[in-house]
């Protein structure tokens, strides 16, 4: 290393030599020193050029990024308004088809008041007519009877209303004064019964 730049100094002093002796002539040195610069500066321009396109290669990525971050927003905003409106629709018409199942059991109560008085039987067959819509309407929504008489007490479905002497062992339902219902399985209302307190 040490070597190569002795030679270096040696070749520099000896052009200095020439010039001072006349065999280069000052001129000749400048321009060949001038002739060299403009080639680092050259060098230098292509490496900013690459810089910016470099960087013009970034903020176009940037961009696109940012652009798919908004639109990614904007959808996200959609779902949860769209998802917000589903929840009221379902809250407010939740019972839209069990409701549009009961109209026909007004239906047939207002033809029964256009029975004539007298007539005790088409009355009857009137009502009967009714509560047989009305039981296929509750059980076509998942609502079914919870018949009680003659199955032992369960305070699960039954409410009992007090106990009487009957010839059916103890804690069995003898009686039934309200119809209990249960919604999909799950009790509605509690059948209200009298329970047998055994024989007397």
């Amino acid at each position: 290393m040490s070597a190569n730049k002795d030679e270096v100094q040696q070749e520099e002093q000896l052009e200095d030599q020439k010039v001072h002796e006349g065999v280069i002539e000052p001129e000749a040195k400048e321009q060949e020193t001038a002739e060299a610069e403009p080639q680092v500066e050259a060098g230098g321009d292509d490496a900013e050029v690459d810089l910016q396109a470099a960087f013009d290669a970034k903020q176009e990525e940037l961009d696109q990024l940012q652009d798919k971050y908004l639109r990614t927003c904007a959808e996200l905003e959609n779902l949860r308004k769209r998802g917000q409106r589903d929840v009221t629709d379902a809250r407010k018409f939740a019972i839209e088809k069990f409701a549009g199942s009961l109209l026909s059991i007004g239906d047939n109560l207002e033809r029964a008041l256009e029975v004539d008085a007298q007539d005790a039987a088409a009355i009857r067959e009137g009502i009967e007519l009714t509560l047989k819509t009305w039981a296929d309407r509750l059980e076509e929504n998942g609502i079914q009877r919870v018949e009680a008489v003659g199955k032992t007490f369960d305070p699960h479905m039954h409410e009992a209303l007090g106990k009487m002497p009957s010839d059916e062992d103890e804690d069995t339902v003898v009686m039934q004064h309200t119809v209990g219902y249960t919604l999909n399985e799950r009790l509605l209302r509690p059948a209200q019964v009298m329970v047998s307190s055994g024989k007397a």
